[in-house]
């Protein structure tokens, strides 16, 4: 799924409780009014909490920890982007969630003795491809090569469509999939609809929030954790109808 950035942040917490606050303030004065301002408000403080955001994290999560047994022993590792940071003079390099991935799939590669495909394309026009800033990383920080890099994908669907095309030439069929746990139902559904039989090999796992006084008060955190958790959701939903 790709809304595009204004979209994305209108239809997702917090900004969507925030427009629906902001609009119930203006029309006050009108029936719909305080309800709206009410709904806004309660929405912001709700999907702040740490029991929320955590707890729909988990929910994307469930089956990970035991996945069934592919069909056909994976014979490739693939290791999906996830972001890119700017150094001051430096330029870029892979982001904090695609180094978590770039290590889990090493570490993989070293037990499996398998090869790597890395997918991911540009971020921005004058940055290169993630897939080779991937490659970079895995190189010289994890001392693993990359056999094939996927450089023209924009997205997960396109990750997957694109990925599937480079195994398949190369007679692969099946795959380590390498991903956030929250990130892999939705990669799962695009690689599987792709034609590749995709074992999850997830970095992550969250464990559901420990109830105490302080996971109903709001945290900036748990806005990002609830933000991920609702996109991915709907990222399932659209690649389920889209499939």
């Amino acid at each position: 799924m790709s809304l595009g950035p204004l979209p994305g942040l209108l239809l997702l917490p917090p900004m969507n409780c925030l427009v629906l606050a902001a609009a119930g303030a203006a029309w006050r004065r009108r029936a719909g009014g305080p309800p709206m301002l009410a709904a806004g408000l309660a929405g912001l403080w709700f999907f702040a909490m740490p029991v929320t955001g955590r707890d729909l994290l988990v929910s994307l999560e469930s089956g990970l920890d035991h996945p069934a047994a592919p069909v056909t022993p994976p014979q490739a590792i693939v290791i999906l982007s996830g972001d890119q940071q700017e150094f001051l003079g430096e330029g870029e390099a892979v982001g904090p969630l695609t180094i978590e991935r770039d290590r889990a799939g090493a570490a993989l590669a070293r037990a499996t003795h398998l090869p790597v495909l890395v997918t991911g394309g540009r971020i921005t026009a004058w940055a290169p491809p993630l897939a080779d800033q991937m490659a970079r990383d895995l190189q010289t920080n994890f001392a693993t090569a990359v056999t094939w890099r996927e450089t023209a994908s924009i997205d997960t669907w396109e990750n997957a469509v694109k990925s599937a095309a480079i195994l398949r030439a190369n007679n692969i069929s099946s795959i380590y999939l390498v991903t956030h746990a929250w990130h892999m139902r939705r990669a799962l559904l695009a690689f599987r609809q792709a034609g590749l039989d995709a074992t999850p090999a997830p970095v992550g796992l969250d464990a559901p929030e420990r109830i105490r006084p302080a996971s109903f008060l709001p945290q900036p955190h748990a806005w990002l954790q609830s933000y991920w958790a609702i996109h991915e959701w709907l990222g399932c939903a659209w690649y389920t109808l889209r499939g």
